[in-house]
């Protein structure tokens, strides 16, 4: 029991981290936050993504020129382009890490606004702080685990960022139904999208990128919107007007 919860703690704080700061915060500034609490969610989402920490200015960069370049070649994931998700997922590595290491400079479009801790960067990213991480998984289930095949879950907790970040690009733009022409292949995966807190509205959020409510219908929910609300009204954030 103890290592499905950390699983499912894992998933879903690594999850929220992505979602909230790196997605809605990092690349699309839907809300502002003072410089306290953006050090605060920057450590949090090292602490939460731990081994597979995604760096949110290569992140900011990334998706900028995804909706810029929706679904086109010059899109950096699109899974059209692609025969398979594990390709997708290998190309975008690499146009990431050119970013994260400052091997290309990003089109004037795409360059500021978002957050940047250079030392955490350069911390979060060694192997030796990346692999102790991934040693103190480990141990975790060494000491928790009760059945041989918890130890499958592992790799997961390894590679959680790129995972989600996977799973949203390939299902966001294949698989569901569309509620908007964006002149794109957006799709809305999930109308309840737990799984991935609001990630897999695709459609809903190309058709208003800067809105922060990723459910448009009245069957649809993305659970992260309520968090927001909350972080709205205890003042952690200040949400811009739509």
């Amino acid at each position: 029991m103890a290592v499905l919860i950390f699983f499912l703690a894992h998933w879903f704080l690594s999850l929220f981290c992505q979602t909230f700061f790196l997605h809605r915060y990092a690349s699309h500034k839907m809300f502002t936050m003072s410089h306290f609490w953006e050090r605060f969610f920057y450590g949090f989402t090292i602490l939460l993504q731990g081994s597979s920490f995604l760096n949110p200015r290569a992140y900011a960069i990334m998706h900028r020129m995804h909706h810029a370049y929706s679904d086109t070649e010059r899109d950096p994931h699109s899974p059209h382009f692609f025969k398979d998700v594990w390709q997708m997922t290998m190309r975008t590595k690499d146009i990431y890490l050119n970013y994260a290491k400052y091997k290309v400079e990003p089109e004037k479009p795409f360059q500021g606004n978002y957050p940047e801790w250079p030392l955490m960067d350069r911390i979060s990213n060694m192997w030796s702080v990346r692999i102790l991480f991934g040693i103190g998984y480990l141990l975790f289930y060494i000491f928790f685990a009760t059945q041989w095949w918890m130890f499958l879950l592992l790799p997961i907790h390894f590679f959680m960022g790129p995972i989600h970040g996977a799973i949203v690009n390939w299902c966001g733009h294949k698989y569901g139904y569309s509620n908007y022409d964006n002149h794109d292949h957006s799709k809305n995966s999930l109308p309840l999208d737990f799984l991935l807190m609001g990630e897999l509205f695709q459609n809903n959020h190309h058709k208003s990128p800067n809105s922060v409510n990723f459910a448009k219908k009245w069957f649809e929910f993305d659970p992260t919107y309520p968090i927001v609300l909350v972080l709205h009204k205890l003042r952690v954030i200040r949400l811009r007007r739509q």
